[in-house]
């Protein structure tokens, strides 16, 4: 729908500045090129993040453009006296703009790489994260390498039997006679799920999956789900955290489907490999696409089915603006496009219960029996059982029943030791009540920097104020310990526990795939571990307590889905695989005793409706300097107010938080306050029945403030994992 005074004005008209909220629009002589016979006008989306600028402006097309100048193309235009990059997303017969069009400048490449669906889909996400739809574009359409188009798509029509690799997925060939599904035997509403599928059906389901190795493990899942849609001539979307589970996925389906039916798209493979991928996908020579979170906007043909494998790591989240989560986005665009929805992981995250309670998706899980003969034994050191039995393993680094299961274990097979962080660094605790060691400057966390023995001082690792005469402020002990001793560390000390046994390290910027099923202790920071082909032996899960003592409101979730990823790489009960957790007894290690995260997720929802906390509304956080932000803020009640909707606000409080970002790791842990110690941030918390409303408001406040510049920038973001 063409703007109200779309397009950019001729000299012999009115300098319209309300046009573009402030910008000058470009002139042209009224005697330009000669136009394009049939729908002479184009409707460009400019490449700006600018929020007012976010909407189409009509163009004319001159004769000589008008073969190559087709929607979805990428063009230029003239805008406000500079060239600017832009898609050209429709052609039309005439424009309401009201006055001559300035044409268009060039066509950069014939290709039509946008396509309606990822177009749509666009406009979506940026409606409900209240961004622009470039900055979703700039994700979804990989940059442009000319020399792939010229070798595939001469005269920029693209062509599937060019890619020498590619089936069309129009031909049996590119789909197995039948998709097996004996792994999905095992789950209840499994083999059902995959029938559907098959059948051309769209069932939208939540997959509680058990092991994370071998035949039956979550790889195999998700590529006989992929195959089953295959089978009914309809393609797929498969979004994985990061490439560690990129290559088992396509692994996996390289074992059902042939090489030319999967397309990789991911960053880290570069852009010549991905920007071929997304082409082969864009042409139809592959049916099925895989990979990290630009993967959600893939251009599959007759979408079936789309997946998102552990919906709980941070890494789906988009690090720029809209700071889209894959999850979210692979909903918008399941129910765009009639397909199917699977979301998989080995614990359950809060928002995927929420849909299942909601009746949105059916819950796919194992019955009781099925899960004790396929998952480990776990044993909790903090139990009361293990404390009679040994007294000091509520302050032991390795108790006595972990050091056992590590000493058994490597008998069989190797043996994972999951730590809570990399490196030598950790924070301090107090030895007597073990509450987190407090700056009395800052309140920061103190920490021993380096290796250092037990005779540095420890110092405050936000404003590094040394603490040599440090007192605790709960029980005035005097004494600390380290809270989580590092990966690096951790390896030492074993390696001089257990003399003679290799020891693998697994951190930082060496994180491993896989190790082999060789004796070893695999020593792995949460997040990193790598997966043995036949199961670890056993695991041991240090540095619960740490974990489960975040300052984040999704510490104790976070860290049941960490130690259930870790515990699925296990080898069953009924094989000798044992789990040791060494974290008090808490909601979270019971779930993991009985192996239940449903249960868990479950019970974090309920505290959440009750608390009126996400995911039980959305949230919306403004951040950026007093002033401003109080303007921004009460823009938005006005309008909502008018309409009669109130939010629950709190704020605006001083920022000390900073350095994570919405993706990032250490997201929702403590950081250094800023230096200049202006900004606030002021949190808005929206039902779902106003979520649409809110969302537009906001959406428009931002375009407003932008285009007035009065204040200074804010920051305007929707569902943020680290803001509580």
């Amino acid at each position: 729908m063409t703007p109200v005074h779309g397009g950019a004005t001729a000299p012999d008209e009115p300098l319209q500045l309300s046009l573009l909220h402030g910008f000058p629009t470009a002139r042209t002589s009224a005697a330009g090129p000669v136009l394009a016979a049939q729908l002479p006008v184009a409707r460009v989306l400019l490449e700006s993040s600018l929020p007012h600028l976010d909407r189409p402006f009509d163009y004319s097309v001159p004769a000589s453009l008008d073969a190559a100048a087709q929607p979805g193309t990428r063009v230029k235009v003239k805008f406000n006296g500079q060239e600017l990059p832009g898609y050209l997303v429709d052609r039309t017969a005439e424009s309401d703009a009201g006055h001559t069009l300035v044409p268009l400048h060039n066509v950069v490449s014939p290709v039509p790489v946008l396509t309606p669906a990822v177009l749509e889909l666009a406009g979506r996400v940026a409606a409900r994260y209240a961004g622009t739809v470039s900055d979703v574009l700039r994700v979804a359409v990989p940059p442009r390498m000319a020399r792939l188009e010229k070798e595939f798509a001469p005269g920029g029509r693209l062509d599937p039997a060019l890619f020498a690799a590619g089936t069309a997925p129009e031909t049996a060939a590119a789909v197995p006679a039948a998709a097996p599904a004996a792994a999905w035997s095992a789950y209840r509403n499994g083999p059902a799920f995959l029938q559907h599928l098959s059948a051309g059906e769209s069932p939208r389901a939540v997959l509680s999956a058990l092991q994370g190795f071998g035949p039956a493990g979550w790889p195999h899942l998700v590529a006989q789900a992929i195959a089953a849609v295959r089978l009914s001539g309809r393609g797929a979307v498969v979004v994985v955290p990061d490439y560690r589970d990129l290559e088992r996925v396509e692994a996996a389906l390289l074992e059902l489907l042939p090489a030319g039916d999967i397309a990789r798209l991911a960053a880290d493979d570069g852009q010549t490999p991905r920007y071929r991928s997304f082409l082969r996908l864009l042409s139809g020579a592959a049916g099925v696409a895989i990979g990290t979170r630009s993967a959600a906007y893939a251009p599959v043909h007759r979408l079936g089915l789309v997946i998102c494998w552990d919906d709980g790591d941070d890494l789906h989240i988009e690090q720029r603006s809209p700071y889209a989560h894959t999850r979210e986005v692979l909903l918008l665009r399941a129910g765009q496009e009639g397909a199917a929805c699977l979301l998989a992981g080995h614990a359950r995250s809060t928002e995927t219960q929420r849909l299942v309670e909601s009746g949105w998706a059916w819950p796919v899980e194992a019955e009781r029996p099925v899960v004790r003969r396929t998952v480990p034994r776990v044993l909790n050191t903090a139990d009361s059982f293990e404390l009679e039995h040994d007294p000091l393993a509520r302050v032991a680094r390795l108790p006595g029943a972990a050091w056992r299961a590590a000493k058994e274990g490597l008998e069989r097979g190797p043996v994972l030791v999951q730590v809570a962080r990399s490196g030598y660094a950790p924070s301090l605790a107090c030895e007597n009540c073990r509450e987190p060691a407090r700056c009395t400057a800052c309140s920061g966390p103190l920490a021993i920097a380096g290796s250092s023995g037990s005779s540095a001082v420890p110092q405050c690792r936000w404003c590094s104020t040394p603490a040599p005469a440090w007192r605790c402020g709960t029980c005035n002990g005097a004494r600390l310990r380290r809270g989580a001793t590092g990966a690096l560390r951790t390896a030492e000390e074993l390696g001089r526990a257990f003399p003679g046994q290799p020891v693998i390290t697994s951190s930082g910027d060496r994180v491993l795939a896989g190790v082999p099923d060789t004796t070893a202790l695999v020593v792995a920071t949460v997040g990193a571990e790598p997966v043995a082909a036949g199961g670890y032996a056993a695991a041991l899960l240090l540095d619960g307590d740490s974990l489960l003592r975040r300052e984040n409101l999704r510490a104790g979730e976070d860290a049941v889905r960490r130690w259930f990823n870790a515990a699925a790489l296990v080898r069953p009960a009924p094989d000798g695989g044992l789990v040791v957790i060494t974290a008090d007894d808490a909601a979270g290690v019971g779930a993991l005793l009985r192996w239940d995260p449903a249960g868990y997720a479950r019970r974090e929802l309920d505290l959440r409706q009750e608390l009126q906390l996400p995911p039980a509304v959305r949230i919306a956080s403004v951040t950026g300097g007093r002033t401003a932000v109080g303007h921004f803020t009460q823009a938005i009640e006005q309008r909502l107010g008018a309409q009669g909707i109130v939010l629950r606000t709190a704020g605006p409080a001083p920022l000390v938080l900073a350095g994570a970002g919405a993706g990032s790791p250490a997201a929702g842990a403590r950081q250094p306050p800023r230096e200049t110690g202006e900004d606030v941030r002021t949190l808005m918390f929206i039902p779902y029945a106003q979520a649409t409303e809110a969302t537009r408001v906001m959406r428009a406040v931002k375009a407003a403030a932008a285009a007035k510049r009065s204040d200074d920038p804010v920051q305007l973001r929707l569902d943020g994992v680290d803001v509580l």
